[in-house]
């Protein structure tokens, strides 16, 4: 990162990979080189549009939801079940909610938690090896939000954090109300020592004041990132100084909200809450480029 944060391993239940969905490649009469891999044209794998009744749940056969707190990073929340701080809003959006509540008295790592919040993942229904990732979204203001769209290694249950490897599509701080992070996290090159850049918006706007695109494009030993189309960064294994490019296998999707943490810090008197991160779609579509055999 640009911006020095000692973040922790984020702490995860993880399951089963999700099988890709076969593709079809362009004909032989392309024009291509005998033996040269042909191209074939990109195919979505996986889209939320979250269209459904205001106060409607996630779709579960898309997304699973955590719940719990995270001593790993010191951030605040716990992570609600169900619809109570992620829901459809009727307008073709999701809304994860950030309230300063504990309806529940749910326990912390610091003891009777302050927020509630919510937290999705695909794991164990849907992953995939390159292509491009998008969401469009609206990020929460304010003193401690830490919004969060990214991707995590299949195989963590396995091999553990970093070595699952770790893509951060964007990230948002509070104290930085124009600008998003980009970042890669794997063994030698994890929490503070990310690999990654900044993309800021100019004069002055912030990202809570409308909707971005926040994207990467991920292909066989490399990935680049977008904001709004504009590319920002792209990063390579010559970028790693001699760490391990751990990017060339199934990962599946995260969207969070947390509250509080190592690097945004807590929530002070000039944060506001309700606070809500606003999805309006997430979408993944293969490369279109063949990766190596």
């Amino acid at each position: 990162m640009t911006s020095p944060r000692p973040r922790l391993p984020r702490r995860l239940l993880l399951s089963a990979i999700c099988a890709l969905s076969a593709l079809a490649l362009v004909p032989a009469s392309s024009g291509l080189a005998a033996g040269v891999p042909a191209p074939r044209a990109a195919a979505a794998t996986f889209t939320d549009d979250f269209d459904g009744p205001a106060g409607a749940a996630v779709d579960g056969a898309k997304w699973q939801i955590e719940t719990g707190d995270n001593v790993n990073n010191h951030e605040r929340q716990y992570y609600t079940a169900g619809n109570s701080n992620a829901a459809l809003n009727g307008q073709g959006h999701l809304v994860i909610t950030a309230r300063r509540e504990n309806p529940n008295n749910y326990q912390c790592w610091y003891g009777r938690c302050e927020y509630t919040s919510a937290r999705l993942n695909t794991s164990g229904k849907f992953t995939q090896t390159y292509g491009h990732v998008e969401a469009r979204m609206k990020v929460p203001r304010g003193q401690g939000m830490w919004p969060a769209f990214w991707m995590l290694g299949d195989d963590i249950g396995q091999v553990g954090w970093p070595n699952s490897g770790e893509i951060d599509v964007m990230e948002n701080v509070g104290f930085e109300p124009s600008t998003v992070h980009g970042t890669l996290h794997g063994p030698g090159y994890s929490g503070s020592g990310g690999i990654g850049a900044a993309y800021t918006l100019p004069n002055g706007q912030a990202f809570a004041d409308g909707f971005h695109t926040f994207a990467v494009d991920w292909a066989p030993g490399s990935v680049t990132w977008s904001v709004d189309g504009n590319v920002y960064q792209r990063r390579t294994p010559a970028d790693l100084g001699g760490n391990t490019w751990v990017f060339d296998k199934p990962f599946f999707l995260i969207l969070n909200l947390a509250v509080g943490g190592y690097w945004p810090g807590d929530p002070d008197g000039s944060t506001s809450f309700p606070q809500q991160l606003v999805v309006d779609h997430v979408r993944v579509t293969t490369s279109d480029l063949r990766p190596p055999a």
